[in-house]
């Protein structure tokens, strides 16, 4: 019979363990021996308290000695330290830290809840008094008093993991300047690497500056000041230095009393958390666990896990045979305006247990919206999701803005009750256009991983595409131009999804097809086409801008090549050094709503608004899409307008752009001249003709205003290839049968081989993709480019306006000189 416990530890393990033992049992005598001066705090507020979020260091203390026996009739002695186990006489040494007096107190069942403690590296220099670690309330005290009295500047955070975020995330609040050192290529290891750079993309964006893979060697004083010198030999100057590299489990007087441990000093428990002694429970930090996915024994110290357990403890003393059945890790963390959550396995630990993708597991990645797109405020989350060969989830991770907690609690009650990616297309959730989609996010990735697994749609992911054989596959942009304009992945040909279907007889169903769009959709629903065309096709999910964030090295990032665009806001870092007197003064003269719409539709309502505006004016953009402001700026130095600022909203990212140059110093002609482009055609062959438009398109697609003037022999590259019913003279009736009628006749500069060449080149620009001359054409026409005839031209060899194709401008020698006038460069082919 139990009549007397011990607990050893408070904080969320120990305390909860004696809280349920009392609602069980109310004659049972509960003693807990606390070390410290606190039985229960808030240990994950206290960064927080730190960067004054939260304002009140009471609102820290959940739990006090004097409320613990007020209500519960437990009796707690803080300041005494159990510092020995005697298993044969069940009792403990115990001895009271303020008066350095030890005692013995005997047990019929004892509770370890030693917890952990805070990794402090033998780095030399690591015990200045400006060098600090964060855990309890001490240390939350201490490192406030510092920032209180101390002219604090500079700060590095030495760790990325929860603890090392929230800290550069609240120093950052304080308007430090933050330095993040992570010996690993990545921050928060629960999380993939490739959703790891989201959260990289974002914290450079807010001005935290991320030194990954690269650990601390030494702290240095020079001149009086603290310098944290890092393995390359990079040296950061530093006013406080906060520690935060991980924990170890405090396990010494498990191992001093012959408990069994493991390598890493954890107690090893049974599943209803016994120890190796019958009468001896552990949990908390400190224990091993199982996994709850996989099975196999693990650590993952979180505080949900530990308050279970001091519930199933308590149930075990009093006789109830609770059995606490693993830990699948869940977790969720705020790191400035988004929200990181995981859940089960990721990845790594897959192929850490040897699982191999594609053959063991399978991965969906979508980028659904928070809620319905036409409610305000709708923004996108990525999430990847884990799964196994018959649909099981293993695991998840969501990086986003609004609604990820919610996500991710539903996918991992799914993972508890052994469910699968059907089971998650399946669900009925809540459903309102404030707060989801008809269609919720966890349903759309339970509909891409159905999709996977019954190959309607195969995929590439962001690691794989640039790795492919070029000579057995093709890379193809389904995005719209514009879009592509922005950026693509290096060696992709641009086939908009709409203009799919006329030009897939293009495409070699030799080859493997990898497409891919802004997010993934379009470039699934082309897939869909090719597919039931005959074509091996693949999908890159996640889509470019999932990709371009993977890839990204945020170690080396600044203002103007940041550009991730799956979770960012592009806030603070693109707002430095702008004056906000520009708008003030000026004013707002036009405003443009694009929210709710997907990528392109808001850089390409700006493209369209732009086109009614005056030169001068100044145009405010508001839109859901995290990606826009970063497009948005790309846009405006390459189509020569203005990016004045971005700011995030509650709800959304406004942008503002001045049409045309931001310098009022600088003159209309060179700003005019800086648009245009112009160029001669006088020679009509096919390889010179080619050189003439594919210049053409490229500055077009740069934003130029181009103009190509054809004269002599360069008008039959107009001629349209049919014969046109016009009145001509016998001259120019000779004229006109001697000379190549229209692109298809024309004949190559060399190794023409009676018009063979021009065969074998037509035939080598199919196989390799390249867009045909007649194609070009058309596409110089569909981006504004001005095409004009010398009508002079025309009249010496006897062209009439008819023979020509649609779109030509006539003009003279005076319309010409006046278009190189306003051009920074000219060219003669």
């Amino acid at each position: 019979m139990t009549n007397k416990v011990l607990i050893v530890g408070g904080v969320a393990g120990g305390a909860s363990t004696a809280a349920r033992l009392r609602r069980v049992n109310e004659d049972i005598q509960i003693i807990m021996f606390e070390r410290g001066k606190h039985i229960s705090f808030a240990n994950c507020g206290l960064p927080y308290y730190i960067g004054g979020t939260i304002e009140e260091r009471e609102a820290l203390l959940l739990q006090t000695p004097e409320a613990m026996k007020e209500r519960f009739n437990i009796d707690v002695r803080i300041e005494n330290e159990v510092i020995s186990i005697d298993r044969q006489e069940k009792c403990v040494e115990v001895k009271d830290l303020r008066t350095g007096k030890i005692y013995q107190e005997t047990y019929d069942k004892l509770v370890l809840s030693p917890g952990s403690t805070p990794i402090k590296p033998r780095i030399p220099g690591i015990d200045k008094d400006n060098i600090f670690s964060l855990w309890n309330i001490p240390d939350t005290d201490a490192i406030k008093s510092y920032l209180e009295n101390n002219n604090v500047k500079k700060v590095t955070v030495i760790g990325g993991g929860f603890i090392g975020i929230e800290m550069a995330e609240n120093m950052h609040d304080l308007g430090l300047e933050v330095n993040l050192v992570e010996m690993a290529n990545q921050v928060m290891a629960p999380v993939d690497y490739e959703m790891a750079q989201l959260i990289h993309g974002h914290m450079v964006q807010k001005g935290i500056n991320l030194f990954l893979g690269n650990g601390v060697s030494s702290f240095e004083e020079i001149e009086g000041k603290t310098h944290v010198k890092l393995q390359d030999n990079t040296m950061l100057e530093s006013d406080i230095v906060i520690v935060s590299i991980g924990i170890r489990p405090n396990g010494e007087l498990a191992k001093k009393a012959d408990l069994e441990t493991n390598e890493k000093g954890g107690i090893v428990v049974d599943e209803y958390l016994k120890t190796s002694d019958e009468n001896i429970y552990a949990l908390g930090d400190a224990i091993e666990v199982i996994d709850y996915v996989n099975g196999n024994k693990t650590m993952i110290p979180l505080a949900g896990p530990a308050n279970k357990q001091g519930r199933i403890v308590a149930n075990n003393i009093v006789g109830r045979n609770d059995k606490y059945k693993g830990t699948q890790g869940t977790s969720v963390v705020k790191v400035f305006d988004i929200t990181v959550a995981s859940t089960g396995n990721n990845e790594k630990t897959l192929i850490r247990l040897g699982k191999k993708y594609d053959k063991d597991y399978k991965i969906a990645l979508v980028q659904p919206k928070s809620h319905a797109g036409y409610y305000p405020g709708a923004i996108p989350m990525t999430i990847k999701l884990l799964f196994d060969l018959n649909g099981k989830i293993l695991g998840s991770q969501i990086v986003g803005y609004e609604g990820v907690d919610k996500r991710i609690d539903v996918i991992a009650t799914l993972i508890r009750m052994g469910g699968t990616i059907y089971d998650l297309k399946e669900l009925e959730l809540a459903y309102a256009p404030p707060y989801s989609s008809a269609k919720d996010p966890v349903n759309m990735a339970g509909f891409s991983a159905e999709n996977i697994l019954n190959g309607d749609m195969g995929v590439v992911l962001w690691n794989e595409i640039d790795k492919k054989d070029k000579q057995k596959a093709v890379i193809i942009d389904v995005r719209d131009k514009v879009e592509y304009d922005l950026g693509f992945i290096e060696g992709a040909e641009n086939i908009p999804v709409n203009s799919l279907r006329d030009k897939m007889n293009e495409l070699d169903k030799n080859k493997e097809i990898l497409l891919y769009c802004a997010i993934g959709i379009r470039g699934y629903i082309a897939g869909r086409i090719l597919t039931q065309k005959g074509y091996k096709v693949k999908n890159l999910i996640g889509g470019y801008n999932f990709y371009k964030c993977a890839v990204n090295d945020y170690t080396k990032m600044n203002d103007s090549n940041i550009d991730c665009e799956c979770c960012e806001d592009n806030n603070d870092s693109i707002n430095n050094n702008i004056d906000d007197t520009i708008i003030k003064d000026e004013g707002v003269n036009i405003k443009l709503n694009a929210c709710g719409l997907q990528c392109p539709g808001p850089i390409m309502q700006v493209n369209n608004k732009m086109k009614e505006i005056n030169e001068g004016d100044i145009l405010e953009i508001t839109a859901t899409d995290p990606g826009f402001p970063i497009d948005v700026k790309a846009w405006c130095k390459k189509t020569g307008n203005s990016f004045i600022k971005s700011e995030k909203r509650e709800k959304e990212f406004a942008v503002f752009i001045r049409k045309g140059n931001n310098d009022r110093k600088v003159n209309k002609t060179s700003q005019i001249a800086s648009d245009k482009s112009t160029m001669v055609v006088f020679n009509g062959e096919l390889d010179k003709a080619l050189a003439s438009f594919i210049i053409a398109n490229g500055a077009a697609s740069m934003g130029k205003q181009v103009s190509m003037f054809f004269t002599f022999w360069g008008l039959n590259i107009l001629r349209k290839d049919q014969k046109v019913k016009v009145k001509k003279s016998i001259i120019e009736k000779m004229f006109g049968f001697m000379m190549p009628k229209g692109t298809r006749k024309l004949k190559l500069s060399k190794m023409n081989m009676g018009g063979m060449g021009s065969a074998m080149m037509k035939k080598v620009m199919r196989d390799k993709n390249v867009n045909s001359l007649e194609e070009l054409i058309n596409s110089a026409l569909d981006n504004g480019v001005k095409i004009v005839a010398c009508t002079m031209s025309m009249d010496v060899m006897g062209i009439k306006k008819e023979e020509l194709i649609d779109g030509v401008e006539l003009g003279g020698v005076a319309s010409y000189l006046g278009d190189t006038d306003d051009a920074n460069h000219n060219l003669f082919i």
